[in-house]
């Protein structure tokens, strides 16, 4: 009876995420008090979709090609003719600003297909170093080499392959099917969610970017759940509320915030507030003591306290900073591979596949600071291999080591479901919510 019990129960017994921000001593905002629970039937998938190359290029044909998916940051092109390279799978794309706005055109030659750009950076003009064939930073046909030899080119129907391109929040997203809903509608109502954090008013203040030995949705899905943290982070337990974490879905974005400064329903044991403290920021042991929580002041609150006092400079005084949106990890997941986080957090995700490999994928983190006055500029793409340690990143800080901890299992869950005897992966109903969203979203664009 106990045991049907606890698994007849929607969320787990210790606090919820609303009763916690119920409590904090600035309000949280709208945002973060609204609940929409995900209620798709999805509750396994097939091993196949991380091991075989033929899920690979199944994704290849129906989902990369067809769905919109971040590309860079405006800023990362600040002047007309600078252009970056956004490449998936055999894809590349050149996201170029132009005099009327930023586009995106396929890294290709028309005339014989050579890769018209090898790397990130500024022209006048895109000329292939094979034959030479040219093309303005609009895509329209520039030159071609020995025209009188190609009487069936007509210049006004040879421009680039165009590719879809669109901006929201400061970042730009591509989308290869020319014919496909516009970005705005895709969204849904994710603007909305961010409209009080205003992206668009954040630098790049870190770029960096891993080779991972393992499937691009395996590595993503490790970092959509708070359900890993009792095994893989127990320096965090004291003051983490992993099985607390609030799990949401709308449209094709889904959303899960864990709280911060509360203990763990996991642990045995009652930490103080100096415990929860020390964890929650993770104080090093050989390290200097933290402060002290004052008498009557949870850790919590004074986290938020002095993450808000730390912003002030930066965002002003007429800017209301809550406990939740400095102290919590409101991890978003817009479909199929963009991770942006809520409130104060700088962190951005983003995987893909590496080369054109079921086994291997690309895990990037951009860290988006406010600033004030003019806008720094963007910091240097940092790309470690596959065999580099995270902590080979310092710009990462305290999160190197956390992403250590992180991907330390991700080679062998790879080389476990490439010898799995089983057909499925199982899911958990409500902790791994999102995974549960983001495969039947799959599921839809690859049928």
């Amino acid at each position: 009876m106990a045991t049907s019990t606890a698994r007849s129960r929607d969320r787990s017994a210790g606090i919820s995420y609303q009763e916690l921000i119920a409590g904090d001593v600035v309000p949280a905002p709208a945002v973060l008090q609204l609940e929409s629970p995900y209620q798709g039937a999805l509750s396994s998938v097939s091993v196949d979709r991380y091991r075989t190359q033929a899920f690979h290029e199944l994704e290849m044909q129906k989902l990369w090609p067809r769905v919109w998916q971040m590309a860079c940051r405006e800023e990362e092109i600040p002047e007309v003719g600078d252009y970056t390279l956004y490449e998936i799978g055999h894809y590349s794309i050149i996201v170029v600003r132009t005099r009327d706005g930023i586009r995106a055109h396929h890294n290709v030659c028309r005339h014989r297909g050579r890769r018209l750009c090898d790397f990130a950076g500024h022209a006048a003009s895109f000329i292939c170093p094979f034959h030479g064939f040219s093309w303005n930073i609009d895509g329209s046909v520039r030159g071609v080499t020995s025209d009188w030899d190609f009487p069936q080119i007509d210049p006004g129907d040879f421009g680039l392959t165009p590719v879809l391109c669109d901006t929201w929040g400061g970042w730009v997203f591509v989308n290869m099917d020319t014919g496909a809903e516009p970005l705005a509608d895709f969204l849904g109502d994710l603007p909305e969610h961010f409209a009080i954090w205003s992206p668009e008013d954040r630098y790049v203040q870190a770029h960096v970017g891993k080779i991972m030995k393992c499937n691009w949705k395996l590595c993503q899905e490790a970092f959509m759940e708070a359900f890993h943290v009792i095994t893989t982070h127990p320096q965090l337990l004291a003051a983490i509320g992993d099985e607390n974490s609030q799990y949401d879905a709308w449209g094709n974005f889904s959303r899960a915030i864990t709280p911060n400064g509360t203990p763990s329903p996991h642990i045995r044991w009652s930490p103080n507030e100096q415990e929860k403290f020390d964890s929650v920021t993770m104080r090093e042991l050989d390290g200097p003591p933290n402060p002290e929580v004052p008498e009557g002041m949870t850790a919590r609150a004074m986290m938020a306290e002095g993450a808000r006092q730390g912003l002030r400079e930066v965002v002003g005084d007429d800017v209301v900073i809550s406990d939740a949106e400095v102290s919590d990890s409101i991890y978003y997941t817009l479909f199929p591979n963009f991770h942006p986080w809520g409130g104060y957090n700088r962190i951005v995700y983003r995987f893909r596949p590496w080369g054109n490999r079921c086994d291997r994928s690309l895990m990037e983190c951009y860290f988006l600071s406010p600033f004030k006055g003019e806008r720094p500029p963007p910091a240097e793409f940092h790309l470690l291999d596959e065999d580099e340690p995270w902590t080979n990143a310092p710009e990462l800080g305290l999160l190197a080591k956390v992403f250590t901890q992180d991907t330390f299992n991700l080679p062998n869950v790879q080389r476990g479901v490439e010898a799995a005897q089983f057909d499925e992966v199982v899911f958990a109903r409500y902790q791994e919510t999102k995974l549960r969203h983001f495969h039947q979203l799959l599921t839809e664009w690859v049928s």
